[in-house]
C-alpha cells in the first residue's frame, strides 16, 4: 500500500487515503493516536475546498 495522501478537515477530522498495487483505494481515520479503518466513501472529502492536505512536517506532527 502506499499513502496517496493525508488530509484534514475543517471540522479536524484527520485522514489517509491509501492505493494498493491494483489501484483500490481504503481510509483510514486518525483516533486517539491510531489510524483505524474508515468508510470509502470518506476518501470524497479530499477535493471538499476546506479539506487541507497535510505536508510531511505536519504529517510527522500527527504521531500516529
Amino acid at each position: 500500500m502506499s499513502v496517496d495522501g493525508v488530509y484534514k478537515t475543517e471540522a479536524g477530522m484527520v485522514f489517509k487515503v491509501e492505493r494498493d498495487a491494483e489501484g483500490h483505494l481504503s481510509v483510514q481515520r486518525l483516533q486517539q493516536g491510531t489510524w483505524a479503518p474508515a468508510p470509502i466513501g470518506m476518501a470524497g472529502l479530499r477535493i471538499n475546498p476546506t479539506t487541507k492536505r497535510l505536508t510531511p512536517r505536519q504529517i510527522e506532527a500527527l504521531g500516529g
